[in-house]
């Protein structure tokens, strides 16, 4: 079997979907190849959270105001694919609200102290699951069942293989494939980027129980409201790609995730996912240096938040366009 789209996405993660959607609303064919099953990005809170994730990694205000911008990207983008955008706010319950407050003002966020937390309405949410299926579902999207074995190409056309013998060709590839290792075939380059990205793994459990009227976060710890429930994490192990569970570990953070808002309830699944670092935490989008290949790779733990921002770089860098400001910060060659 043979297929030539005008774009192959490889990889069905947030980043590949939200490329593959962009593209196809601006016109494009797009086949998304990736063998399904769970992946990081459906297991996840689906939290779009610049506000406390600038807090919790003490960023400067350059990249505080670069994580405002791509959840700004939500609404339109969100709209445009037909997905629903949860926007009531998150709580921090960490020490010091008073100087949580200041800190998370100072970097442009709103935020205020209430009783026992810091409530902030910059931070929102969206389901995982159902956001991935929407965006598979865009018009010009193609999702196609496959395990890619094989890249291959010059500056006129790639060849996309899996492992079954099924082939595609198409003039411009997107490689959006989290944590695994490079592909067979591809430049030497590009998978040197692609083996330097570090795996993060991590675990959220889900909890049948009426669920906390936003997220709520404290020192290594999250409970989000999702459908029939809430998930509780967070884990985060650099350097790991198990998919086993700990079940000791999911356990007691359930316990500590009860306990701050104290209920009561019964672990559920807990699910393992793999996450993509790149050394300064901001993912790997755009032109890869080589013709008509192009990266969406590694966003760490804020592949939901930068989703949309990486689908517009990319998207442009393929169509030629003149780039958005942020693209610099995200351009894949930047480590030199």
């Amino acid at each position: 079997m043979t297929s030539s789209p005008d774009v192959i996405v490889i990889g069905a993660g947030v980043l590949g979907l939200s490329t593959a959607a962009e593209l196809a609303g601006r016109g494009h064919a797009v086949t998304v190849v990736d063998p399904g099953g769970a992946n990081a990005s459906s297991i996840a809170a689906g939290m779009l959270a610049p506000a406390l994730e600038a807090l919790l990694d003490d960023v400067d205000p350059e990249r505080a105001a670069l994580l405002k911008r791509a959840r700004d990207l939500w609404p339109a983008f969100a709209e445009s694919h037909g997905l629903t955008l949860h926007r009531e706010g998150a709580e921090w319950r960490g020490p010091d609200a008073p100087a949580a407050v200041a800190r998370l003002k100072a970097l442009g966020f709103e935020a205020k102290a209430g009783k026992d937390a810091l409530i902030t309405p910059d931070d929102w949410r969206i389901e995982p699951a159902t956001a991935l299926a929407g965006l598979g579902r865009t018009p010009g999207v193609a999702v196609a069942k496959g395990r890619v074995a094989r890249l291959s190409g010059d500056a006129r056309r790639w060849r996309v293989e899996t492992g079954d013998g099924r082939s595609w060709f198409a003039p411009t590839v997107v490689l959006a494939t989290g944590a695994a290792a490079a592909i067979a075939g591809l430049p030497g380059r590009v998978a040197a980027l692609v083996d330097a990205i570090e795996p993060i793994r991590g675990q959220l459990t889900h909890v049948a129980m009426d669920p906390p009227a936003r997220t709520v976060r404290a020192p290594g710890l999250y409970i989000a409201p999702m459908a029939g429930g809430a998930v509780v994490g967070a884990t985060m192990e650099p350097g790991r790609r198990d998919l086993e569970p700990d079940l000791e570990e999911a356990r007691s953070r359930v316990e500590a995730g009860l306990a701050l808002l104290q209920a009561s309830a019964e672990p559920g699944l807990t699910r393992v996912g793999v996450r993509g670092a790149s050394p300064d935490g901001l993912p790997l989008a755009g032109p890869s240096g080589e013709p008509g290949l192009h990266l969406a790779l590694a966003p760490r733990r804020n592949g939901w938040l930068l989703g949309p921002l990486v689908a517009a770089v990319v998207a442009d860098g393929i169509e030629g366009a003149a780039p958005v400001p942020d693209a610099a910060a995200l351009d894949p060659l930047r480590f030199g």
